[in-house]
């Protein structure tokens, strides 16, 4: 039974609505633009800030959508929550309907951490006002992704989650550096884009 929440936490994460949303308004496949990505930051380029936002915010449900059903019915191993959720992470990272090839799970992975502890939401929502500062501050999508990213973690064990909370969501910090390996790339060589530009 446990072995299910991670497969339905796979398969919910692996629903490619940055994808969907691209090819059912525009007609348009979203990896053939911008930098290519499935993710929101991509799908606002081609189609604008509202459609960023409203796949953000579906990225983000999907992740949480199975933690949460879940809690709802009871399962309060933190490691089994845990785990689903990271699978979910790894669906949209690599999606089994679009060949493996995804996004970079920032939202995703928020959407896990903020229904991993209904009772301590406090570590996805600093991390998500961190976000938002640091991507103020910076213009960059990149730096504020991996800074709330990690801040969050860090704000986990902060908190005295239980500690499986803070190992996965150190993981998927670690998971989404990995994903942002060309990004890092850019901005050691000074040419990553800021917001309103260029590639994410």
């Amino acid at each position: 039974m446990d072995l299910i929440w991670l497969v339905l936490g796979y398969l919910a994460g692996s629903c490619p609505t940055g994808y969907l949303a691209a090819k059912l308004v525009r007609g348009e496949d979203i990896r053939r633009h911008g930098s290519g990505n499935i993710g929101a930051t991509n799908v606002g380029r081609l189609m604008g800030k509202p459609w960023a936002i409203a796949v953000a915010i579906l990225d983000m449900a999907k992740g949480g959508l199975v933690v949460g059903a879940a809690w709802a019915i009871g399962v309060r191993d933190p490691w089994i929550l845990s785990l689903a959720g990271a699978a979910g992470v790894l669906g949209h990272n690599y999606p089994l309907w679009l060949g493996f090839k995804g996004g970079k799970g920032v939202a995703t992975t928020f959407g896990v951490l903020f229904f991993l502890d209904w009772f301590n939401p406090w570590p996805a929502l600093l991390g998500g006002a961190i976000w938002y500062g640091v991507m103020k501050a910076t213009r960059y999508v990149s730096v504020a992704s991996l800074v709330s990213l990690f801040s969050a973690a860090g704000l986990f064990f902060l908190f005295r989650a239980p500690a499986p909370y803070g190992i996965t969501a150190l993981a998927l910090a670690l998971l989404s550096t990995w994903r942002h390996r060309a990004n890092l790339a850019r901005l050691a060589a000074g040419t990553e884009s800021r917001v309103g530009g260029g590639r994410s």
